[in-house]
C-alpha cells in the first residue's frame, strides 16, 4: 500500500499519521499543500489533524482551496481512497467530498481526551477490522468537532449505512452522535477522533490499529 499524507501550514498530526500507516506496512509519501499532483501509484490519501492555516475563516476552509486539494478531489472522483482525521475531516467537508459541517463544540471549549466510539458499520475498508457494535477507545483533540447536517442528510447517512462511528457519550454536541462518516462510494472517510494516536501501546491504547491494518490488507490485496 502506498499512502500519501498531505501537509498544510499548521498541520501537527502528519507525522503521527505517517507512522501509523508505516506500522501497518505502508510506504508513505509526504505531499506539500502547494504541490499540484499526488505521487503516482498512491492508493490512499491521508489528510491529518492540526490547525491548517491557523483555522482562519473556518476550520479547513483555506486548506480546501489549496492546489493539492484539487488533486485530492480528482483522486476521490477516480474511486481512490481518502481518510481525513480531525482537521482533515473539516477539510473534506469544505471540499464537498463529504456532506455536512463541523461547528464549534457545544460547550465552546477545546476538548482533549479519550472517548468511547461505537463502530456503526464494518462494511468499508476502513472499518472492516471491527465488528459493527464494537466500542473502542480513541482520543479526540478539537475545538470544532460538532458535526452538523440537516435532517435529510442525517437520515440519508443513516439509511445508507454511511455513519462509520458514533460517540457513546457525545462530547461536542454532534448531531446524531456522529463521529465519522463515509462517502457514497464508501471510499472516503472523515472522522474527528484520532485513530493514529491509538495505534501504539506505548501511547496508552491500540484500538486504532485495526483501522490501519484493515486498510493495508484491503489495499495491498487490491
Amino acid at each position: 500500500m502506498h499512502a500519501a499524507v498531505v501537509v498544510f501550514p499548521g498541520s501537527n498530526c502528519d507525522r503521527d499519521l505517517a507512522v501509523a500507516f508505516e506500522a501497518a506496512g505502508a510506504r508513505v509519501s509526504k505531499v506539500w499543500h502547494k504541490d499540484t499532483e499526488i505521487p503516482a501509484g498512491v492508493d490512499i490519501i491521508g489528510i491529518p489533524g492540526g490547525f491548517s492555516f491557523g483555522d482562519y475563516l473556518r476550520c479547513g476552509a483555506i486548506a480546501a482551496n489549496s492546489p493539492i486539494c484539487r488533486s485530492v478531489a480528482a483522486h476521490a472522483a477516480r474511486g481512490g481512497y481518502v481518510i481525513g482525521i480531525c482537521n482533515g475531516f473539516q477539510v473534506l467537508t469544505e471540499t464537498g467530498l463529504l456532506p455536512g459541517a463541523l461547528l464549534r463544540n457545544a460547550g465552546l471549549k477545546y476538548i482533549c481526551k479519550t472517548v468511547g466510539l461505537k463502530v456503526e458499520t464494518s462494511a468499508s475498508v476502513f472499518t472492516e477490522g471491527y465488528n459493527a457494535g464494537d466500542v473502542i477507545d480513541i482520543p479526540i483533540a478539537h475545538h470544532d468537532g460538532n458535526y452538523f447536517a440537516d435532517d435529510d442528510i442525517i437520515a440519508r447517512l443513516q439509511g445508507e449505512d454511511r455513519v462509520a462511528f458514533t460517540y457513546t457519550d457525545t462530547p461536542n454536541g454532534a448531531k446524531a452522535d456522529i463521529a465519522g462518516i463515509l462517502s457514497e462510494n464508501r471510499r472516503v472517510l472523515g472522522m474527528m477522533p484520532h485513530p493514529e494516536r491509538a495505534a501504539d501501546a506505548v501511547h496508552g491504547g491500540t484500538d486504532g490499529q485495526a483501522l490501519f491494518r484493515a486498510l493495508a490488507g484491503a489495499l495491498t490485496a487490491a
